[in-house]
């Protein structure tokens, strides 16, 4: 069952009521009595996977949320969640049955007790990875004006990851409305972080120039009535917020896994906060409470035991997927005469320029990117000076700005982030493998993330082993994420617009650096046509076919990016010499992979070759070729793979050029697929 989407933002302001001694009990007591159930319900086998609880830290949960505006405000949390987001919604059925792999979860039954969505919660199980996300978030936010906060839970073994504190820099400089809340509750799973945290936590957020605070979590009262001055503060425009909460997890990290020593947890359990306030409200108020929370559980218990439990129908899913794109004319695609003058890099910068221009939701964020400098390969030349408010230069922070894109594109915007060279990719990998590409499925439909990823990839510039890799082959496989490679047989910039307007999912698109200073090429390479096969006709990034008119196909060759140029040149000397006919492919979306025109031509041919510039181990090739191989049997009679040899890329230009492949090696390949 998939819930709808509601992401609400005014600009009306809406206090939050002032929480009273009872109500704060309640709210507590509520989530005690959930975590505790949880606890029973895992030890009698009834739940899924693993579950960490909230027990003794219930007064962060109902003081920073119950301080927050609920009709716009958004909350981010982590892998204790449980208490955040039923401070928030105060649903306890939606969290019992989504940790019960139950359709009537938050997530569907899909995310269980990590990875929670309804309305403006969010929570997602990796550490460090949701802060570049929230940040995103409260980036959104900002430009659309809708006055919203939005409140980001860590914990103090997080403040390991890197990504914090590349999310605290661009917070500060860009002075977002965004509250991190670290719940202090001393270990790091099972290890004090005394021995893993050095210096003053404080002074970690303060050394970016953001304002923080640190005390006690003991009383949920004082502590909502301070963190809705601090949640003003930050609407008003003061910039971002540290707030340092000291507490105790009285229960295990997850289920039972606890070695702290008794007697400490013995001495945090008789200062318990929620026995402080029960001795404060009575008896009788503590015993009323405690049976409408007990009573409440039972019936949500009841309820979630009885709806289906979540399954999957692949076929379904994946139809799914591609459905979140929609379906245009496909030779659209393909650059027309009078682009034919037109360099890639033209083409790519008047894409974005009109963009921007006609998508006020459309931003971009990338390293040097600001005039007068415009990008390392001038992609972005011009644009910082017509948009400069939707026009960000970054750190250098692959991991933060990839995260933040994620984050925007959660709340509706439709950012483009511009990562300077493709092997840097590999530092955003979390971003990509474990957010932006989980978020639509693990929240059941209830988000998007519209987010287009540039980056130029490839070698032939003499750049290095760490500048001139094609690591596209890591992303291949990652469910939810699409894989796009311009080539100068499409239009590059129609491919991006359509990235980045028609497309609802996340989009990896590549751009072959020895392309950029290369002309589009308008006329089909020389006795071919363009024969679009019947499954590529509507599609946004369509395999491009040519044929030889009247003549069938001795070999089917299928290449992408930038080696077209060296492609043709080698199926010409191939036709002019060996008489060989070639059905000719260049492939738009490497993934998901649409196999239907490679079958189609391979049907006829019998006989595969695959180009890639990427090492051939695991790659592009490689599964193109295990495809076909699984449908055509003993119909696929020869197949051969050109790559890169599987060695890093030289600096030197005549080292670089025996690693990289070259027309020579393919004429032989296709040469050798018809023998």
């Amino acid at each position: 069952m998939t819930r709808p989407v509601s992401s609400v933002t005014r600009n009306v302001r809406v206090e939050p009521p002032v929480l009273g001694v009872e109500d704060a009990l309640a709210k507590m007591m509520l989530i005690r009595e959930v975590e505790e159930r949880l606890l029973e319900l895992f030890s009698a086998g009834r739940l899924f996977g693993t579950t960490h609880t909230c027990i003794g830290q219930e007064t962060c949960a109902v003081g920073v949320v119950g301080a927050l505006d609920h009709t716009r405000d958004v909350i981010f949390s982590n892998h204790r969640c449980h208490g955040h987001f039923l401070a928030y919604t105060d649903d306890p059925e939606l969290l019992l049955a989504e940790i019960m792999g139950r359709v009537t979860g938050a997530s569907g039954g899909r995310g269980g007790s990590q990875h929670l969505c309804e309305r403006n919660f969010y929570s997602n199980g990796i550490q460090g990875g949701i802060v570049p996300v929230a940040t995103g978030i409260a980036l959104a936010e900002q430009h659309k004006g809708s006055g919203a906060v939005t409140a980001c839970f860590i914990g103090d073994g997080t403040l390991g990851e890197g990504v914090v504190y590349e999310s605290f820099n661009m917070a500060s400089l860009w002075k977002l409305p965004v509250l991190y809340v670290l719940e202090h509750n001393r270990y790091a799973q099972s290890t004090p972080t005394t021995r893993t945290t050095a210096g003053d936590i404080e002074a970690r957020a303060a050394a970016f120039g953001i304002a923080t605070d640190r005390r006690a979590a003991d009383d949920p009262v004082a502590l909502a009535e301070h963190m809705r001055s601090v949640v003003e503060r930050i609407r008003a425009g003061e910039g971002p917020f540290f707030q340092v909460l000291d507490t105790y997890r009285l229960a295990a990290h997850s289920k039972g896994d606890d070695d702290r020593d008794a007697e400490e947890i013995d001495e945090r359990r008789r200062a318990d906060p929620l026995l402080r306030l029960q001795h404060d409200v009575g008896v009788k108020t503590t015993a009323a409470l405690a049976d409408a929370a007990r009573l409440r559980v039972d019936a949500a218990l009841a309820r979630a035991e009885v709806a289906p439990v979540a399954g999957v129908d692949a076929e379904a899913e994946r139809a799914a997927f591609h459905g979140r794109a929609r379906t245009l004319p496909g030779k659209d695609a393909f650059p027309g005469p009078d682009a034919a003058t037109t360099l890639v890099v033209q083409n790519l910068n008047a894409a974005l320029h009109e963009l921007l221009a006609r998508h006020d939701d459309v931003m971009l964020l990338g390293e040097d990117i600001v005039d007068p400098y415009g990008g390392a390969f001038k992609v972005s030349r011009g644009l910082s000076t017509r948009f400069p408010d939707r026009v960000l230069s970054t750190p250098i922070s692959e991991a933060g700005i990839i995260g933040m894109g994620g984050g925007m594109s959660l709340r509706g915007m439709r950012p483009v982030i511009e990562i300077m060279f493709g092997d840097f990719l590999a530092l955003g990998a979390d971003q990509i493998l474990n957010h932006i590409s989980k978020f639509h499925w693990m929240y059941n439909g209830q988000a998007d993330t519209p987010l287009v990823i540039r980056a130029p990839v490839g070698g032939h510039r003499g750049y290095g082993p760490t500048h001139s890799q094609s690591i596209e082959k890591m992303f291949f496989g990652v469910p939810g994420l699409v894989v796009v490679a311009v080539s100068s047989r499409h239009d590059p910039g129609e491919l991006l617009r359509r990235a980045v307007v028609e497309d609802s999912r996340p989009v990896l698109f590549l751009e072959q650096k020895i392309l950029y200073a290369k002309r589009l090429q308008t006329e089909a390479p020389a006795g071919m046509v363009l024969e679009l096969h019947e499954s590529e006709v509507g599609a946004l990034y369509p395999t491009g076919v040519w044929r030889t008119p009247g003549s069938a196909g001795d070999v089917t060759v299928v290449t992408y990016g930038g080696l077209t140029a060296m492609v043709e040149e080698a199926l010409f000397t191939n036709f002019e010499e060996d008489e060989i006919v070639a059905d000719y492919l260049v492939v738009a979306q490497l993934a998901p992979l649409g196999l239907a025109p490679i079958l189609d031509s391979v049907r006829r041919t019998g006989r595969l070759v695959v180009v890639e510039e990427g090492t051939a181990p695991w790659g592009f090739g490689a599964e193109v070729l295990a495809r076909v191989a699984e449908e055509l049997g003993s119909g696929l009679a020869r197949a051969v793979r050109v790559a890169s040899h599987h060695l890093p890329i030289p600096n030197a230009r005549p080292a670089e050029q025996q690693v990289l492949p070259d027309a020579a090696r393919i004429r032989e390949a296709v040469r050798s697929a018809c023998r």
